[in-house]
């Protein structure tokens, strides 16, 4: 590259780089405001996060365009190029997680106030904690290009996973101790399983910036640690 098109090149990276900046910051705040509504059953915060996934939206969008715009026009090779691609990869993953949040908003709605066990509800808000957690430090090692840090976050997803059991394990008991806790719980289930699979964008956005800083693809198959499909089955039985 001439060292004018270096310069711009760096200055559509450096913007790139924002926008994920920008969506990661607005995707850890749909995951609160989901878990706030759900955790005091307001229907009208869930239509917020609802409303707020337009946002995301426009937001991946726009990064997908930029992104290409940069290809075509810089011609990027090698690392560059990596980078722009796993950005595309990022924005994508980033743009789930909110789908998945705006999912739970749609639960919010439809649990309608009715009375949330304490209990239950501190399980989704530890396992909510903990993809925030490896949200951030995912994000953290895609701003440092720290394949390390995201080798870590891609270590850690058998701890939701773990979670997720535990916590299908202990709704399934309080709706087969009281049938009125059915519908609530069925809508607290799929708000858990909304969590767990945004921890798995999460190691996929890890497994981006792998590839973005290493030059490879993780070729090691992801642990997982949720059997709950044995338990759905047993439960059925």
């Amino acid at each position: 590259m001439s060292e004018h098109t270096t310069r711009a090149f760096d200055a559509d990276l450096q913007e790139l780089t924002g926008m994920i900046a920008e969506m990661g910051g607005h995707t850890e705040k749909q995951i609160v405001e989901a878990i706030d509504a759900l955790s005091k059953g307001d229907a009208g915060h869930g239509r917020r996060v609802i409303s707020a996934d337009a946002a995301l939206d426009a937001l991946q969008r726009e990064i997908a365009q930029r992104a290409i715009t940069t290809i075509a026009v810089r011609q990027p090779m090698a690392v560059d190029l990596r980078e722009i691609v796993a950005m595309i990869r990022i924005s994508n993953d980033l743009e789930r997680i909110g789908d998945l949040a705006k999912n739970i908003g749609k639960r919010v709605i439809g649990i309608n106030g009715e009375g949330v066990p304490r209990k239950a509800i501190r399980g989704v808000r530890h396992m909510a904690a903990l993809v925030l957690r490896q949200l951030r430090d995912v994000l953290n090692a895609f701003a440092s290009h720290d394949s390390a840090m995201a080798m870590e976050v891609w270590n850690r997803d058998d701890e939701i996973d773990s979670m997720y059991t535990s916590l299908f394990r202990e709704v399934l008991t309080y709706m087969m101790e009281d049938p009125a806790m059915m519908a609530f719980g069925i809508h607290l289930l799929f708000c858990a399983k909304n969590i767990e699979r945004m921890g798995d964008h999460v190691t996929n956005i890890a497994e981006a910036v792998y590839y973005m800083t290493e030059g490879q693809m993780l070729m090691d198959e992801r642990r997982k640690a949720d059997s709950t499909s044995f338990l759905s089955v047993a439960f059925s039985a």
